[in-house]
């Protein structure tokens, strides 16, 4: 691969802020992070990078700022939205090595990682003095929490807990031109760390992230409720939630997600269930035993024909293994497959499986459903062979119509994946181009030069010096002659 002049000039004065190993510019290892966990999209990235520090980071970006060159943030690589999907112009900034648990301070309840911790290691840091890191996406032992804050990943657990931006309280950052900044939830003002989490690495770069820990529930006890079909489990959803019960989890998947794990790793679930619910109840142990008793009552009033309870540990984690193996497990059922991701209302969850079911019938392509029912966050897994002509495209289709389906019913094209360089054809359809336009100013107030993880988030990329299409009336910024500034 041949380097664009200003990457080459980069290239070449890296080794003056970086030890020379941490430059990869060899063709065979630079395949290496051509694709994140979304493995359809892929570039081979001009040169990666692998930085210990902040100050280093931030020497990277500031030469990319002085050579126009754009940079991409990258951190365990299991995205599935193509978000780290790297630049065949840019350098790959890799994040993996910046692994220390920096403070932990139980007395505030916080602890400060670098972003290239995992997930679950924040917890297992904590975990002998009572406390634990709430959010869990299902590739938690892996993935990194710099990755988790670009996304504001979720997991099972968010019904009760919320997302990664529900339990962030401070963040350094690296801005687009090499600047390093403190974000924090108690500054004055605009909620700059609220618009940082979930901007998938087009405003910058986290390099210290002081995360929220809580307090180990007294009482876990995990239910698994084995169902006919999904519409008999999505109805003792229903009635659980209206019940004023909030279980931590709820937790769904359907026969062919069921096949897949069991195919997988042997998880034990229900012969001939054409749906399971994995219901987790955590708290002080009288309420969790009143909730039990409740949640237990509805499904088998909802048509559940076998029930099964976990409250150690080891048995709670044989229900969960299922679930947590599901999207690498439909591996076993099928050379290859597209990981959707949407949102719906919970009541909306009946009609928008049942469409998910005839799109399948009429394009001739396999869904398994996998998704956290208590908050209508849907994770479709589109099932093709990609040796078969054409399957390819099928799959696409119906992968695309899902996200519509979501939108007809109020919901969202994702609800913890991200957009990324996947979804961004598909945000027109949920937004106004008056209000993609807006969404460009922000992006532009913070990356005037368009250099942070460009082509992601947004269907058309616009430089910020572009004058917004406004439609009605005339934009502020424009009539005042400031838009040159954004």
């Amino acid at each position: 691969m041949t380097l664009t002049t200003p990457l080459r000039e980069v290239a070449a004065r890296l080794s003056g802020v970086l030890e020379p190993e941490a430059v990869i510019t060899d063709p065979v290892r630079l395949r290496t992070y051509e694709c994140d966990g979304l493995t359809y999209h892929r570039a081979v990235p001009g040169v990666v990078v692998l930085p210990r520090t902040a100050g280093e980071i931030s020497a990277v970006v500031r030469l990319c700022a002085e050579y126009g060159v754009p940079f991409v943030a990258r951190g365990a690589g299991t995205g599935l939205s193509g978000g780290a999907l790297p630049r065949t112009d840019g350098v790959l900034i890799v994040t993996s090595r910046m692994r220390r648990v920096l403070e932990v301070d139980l007395d505030n309840r916080r602890a400060v990682v670098e972003p290239g911790v995992t997930n679950l290691a924040i917890s297992e840091a904590v975990r002998a003095q009572g406390y634990y890191y709430a959010p869990d996406p299902s590739s938690q032992q892996v993935c990194s929490i710099g990755g988790n804050v670009a996304e504001n990943s979720g997991g099972a657990h968010c019904l009760k807990y919320g997302f990664t931006v529900n339990h962030i309280e401070a963040l350094e950052i690296v801005t687009p031109d090499g600047d390093v900044v403190e974000l924090d939830a108690r500054d004055p003002g605009y909620d700059l760390l609220g618009a940082f989490v979930g901007s998938e690495g087009t405003l910058g770069i986290a390099t210290k992230i002081t995360v929220r820990l809580s307090r180990t529930p007294e009482t876990v006890t995990t239910l698994l409720a084995a169902f006919a079909d999904t519409e008999a489990g999505g109805v003792a959803v229903s009635e659980i939630i209206g019940a004023g019960i909030v279980p931590a989890a709820i937790e769904m998947m359907d026969a062919l997600a069921i096949e897949a794990a069991e195919a997988a790793v042997s998880c034990g679930y229900p012969q001939g269930a054409g749906a399971v619910l994995i219901v987790e109840l955590d708290g002080p142990a009288e309420e969790v035993r009143h909730q039990y008793g409740e949640v237990t009552r509805i499904c088998r009033a909802s048509g559940a024909f076998e029930t099964r309870t976990a409250d150690d540990p080891a048995e709670r984690a044989a229900i969960w293994r299922g679930r947590k193996s599901a999207f690498a497990a439909v591996g076993r059922i099928s050379p290859a497959y597209i990981v959707q991701d949407g949102v719906v209302p919970r009541t909306a969850l009946p009609r928008v499986l049942a469409g998910i079911d005839r799109l399948a019938e009429e394009h001739g392509i396999r869904v398994a459903n996998v998704f956290h029912a208590g908050d209508g966050n849907l994770h479709p897994l589109v099932l093709f062979d990609d040796a078969e002509e054409g399957a390819g495209e099928r799959a696409e289709i119906v992968s695309g119509r899902i996200l519509d389906l979501c939108i007809e019913h109020g919901g969202s094209i994702t609800g913890e994946h991200g957009v990324g360089v996947d979804k961004a054809r598909y945000m027109p359809r949920m937004f106004s181009a008056e209000d993609l336009d807006t969404m460009q100013l922000v992006r532009c107030a913070f990356d005037p030069a368009g250099l942070s993880n460009p082509g992601k988030v947004f269907p058309t990329p616009r430089l910020c010096g572009e004058v917004p299409g406004v439609r009605r009336g005339v934009h502020p910024l424009v009539a005042s002659g400031q838009a040159e500034q954004f």
